[in-house]
């Protein structure tokens, strides 16, 4: 059993760049009610990489702040090992990321980095 606040995966690797981010938005676009994925196949075996991003139409600093925090927590606790190697993702959090159960958040980002609908 892992000690508390760790996890039995790894957490990705995080984009940090602009240009790193400009990059996968080439790739696959994976659209749901809570946020938009873009996933870009580096063709590569390294780590997977993410990177997180709120538009300011969503709300104030603190809002955004929220969804980020919220966003990158469920990618760490329960999606990072659906991650394939070798691929960047970008995950544009929407506001109805807040009002949803955090289990519903993390089931919908697992599905979603699997590509599944």
């Amino acid at each position: 059993m892992p000690a508390a606040g760790k996890t039995e995966f790894p957490s990705p690797l995080r984009l940090r760049k602009r240009a790193e981010f400009l990059a996968v938005r080439r790739g696959e676009k994976r659209r749901g009610r809570l946020f938009l994925m873009e996933v870009l196949d580096r063709g590569t075996s390294d780590a997977p990489r993410v990177g997180f991003t709120v538009t300011k139409k969503v709300g104030n600093a603190v809002v955004r702040n929220r969804i980020r925090r919220r966003l990158k927590e469920a990618v760490r606790v329960h999606a990072a090992g659906d991650m394939t190697p070798g691929k960047d993702y970008v995950i544009v959090g929407r506001e109805d990321v807040l009002t949803v159960p955090f289990e519903q958040l993390a089931a919908e980002l697992s599905r979603r980095i699997r590509g599944t609908r």
